[in-house]
């Protein structure tokens, strides 16, 4: 293997900018190459390390090039740009790419398996599907209102449209064909969604990690699979608190002259799972309502002191770090660490 070089790869669909370089800095070589040349040129190269942005194809082609022994190191675009010498085009990303492979310090994002991508996709395929039945019965609602037809928000009140355009005497054809045609669209959708969820609870069932994470407080077959599907190894942080970090479920820093300023949750961090821990903390917190019975003190001080997302934020942390420890030792939820009675 060719220790002292490596090779910054700017991605794209049809043309890939290189950048070699040596471990002091000194250029190799730069080249632009098409899709087959690319995969002919990794597959005759030396075993080499290639340094990528961990963007569209990335884990594709880091795959690829582990299969044909080469290292892979995959970095967050964010940690890419301040390595951008002026101009923006592809050589001076392939370069800025190969500069941030060099840091000691730099941080990397673990190649995802094919299967982890499938998981990911399917998980992908169900919120599009929500999001276009949302704005289906939306754009209904305001099609309909046009027509002095209302109904209150929500999925479950499509079923008083269709009663309201039914019994409505003095509609237009035309508006009753179109409604009609929304209609068949949200009951297609509403299929295709559930049809999508019955296959994350069977996948669920089946998996001990999945099984394992349910036995958490707030945490359901939808939470279960977006945490094992967007998740990478637990075991790349080391502790808890990094994987929260990870997450952005930790607040924002605006220190200097060794004063600390704690701003609002950086966000900066995998939404998907982010979402899910909050909405599951979201529904603790109802939960507790509903039976009309206080949280767990520690919570509970949270409500009384802060908004209620607040709290949940913060129970969204607690919740992350729990996670990383579950996983990390192999154990379900711990009845004495509830934090909702």
């Amino acid at each position: 293997m060719e220790e002292d070089i490596i090779i910054g790869v700017d991605l794209a669909k049809n043309v890939f900018q290189l950048h070699g370089a040596r471990r002091d800095g000194q250029v190799v070589f730069r080249k632009k190459l098409s899709r087959p040349q690319f995969a002919k040129f990794c597959a005759e190269h030396p075993r080499s390390l290639f340094a990528m942005e961990a963007c569209a194809t990335a884990h594709y082609w880091a795959r690829e090039l582990m299969s044909l022994g080469h290292e892979v190191r995959l970095i967050p675009p964010i940690y890419v740009k301040p390595f951008v010498k002026r101009h923006k085009n592809d050589a001076a990303d392939a370069e800025a790419i190969t500069e941030a492979a060099l840091r000691p310090n730099m941080s990397f994002v673990v190649p995802k398996s094919a299967e982890t991508q499938a998981l990911t996709m399917m998980m992908r395929t169900r919120d599009q599907l929500l999001e276009q039945r949302t704005a289906t019965v939306n754009a209904l609602r305001g099609h309909l209102a046009e027509f002095g037809l209302i109904a209150p928000v929500g999925l479950k009140n499509v079923e008083r449209l269709r009663e309201l355009v039914d019994v409505h005497p003095d509609l237009p054809e035309l508006v009753v064909t179109m409604a009609k045609l929304h209609f068949n669209r949200i009951d297609q959708l509403s299929e295709e969604v559930d049809t999508l969820t019955g296959r994350i609870k069977s996948h669920c069932a089946d998996s001990p990690k999945a099984r394992r994470l349910q036995t958490m407080p707030g945490i359901g077959p939808i939470a279960a699979m977006v945490i094992e599907a967007f998740a990478p190894d637990m075991k790349c942080f080391e502790k808890g608190r990094d994987f929260a970090a990870w997450l952005g479920l930790v607040p924002k820093q605006h220190s200097t002259g060794g004063k600390t300023r704690l701003g609002q949750t950086s966000k900066m961090g995998q939404k998907d799972i982010r979402r899910a821990l909050i909405i599951g903390a979201m529904s603790c917190i109802a939960a507790a309502a509903r039976r009309g019975k206080r949280c767990h003190p520690w919570l509970q001080d949270k409500l009384d002191r802060k908004p209620k997302m607040v709290a949940a934020v913060a129970l969204a942390n607690r919740m992350a770090r729990q996670i990383w420890a579950m996983i990390t030792r192999e154990q379900g939820y711990q009845s004495n660490q509830e934090v909702a009675a």
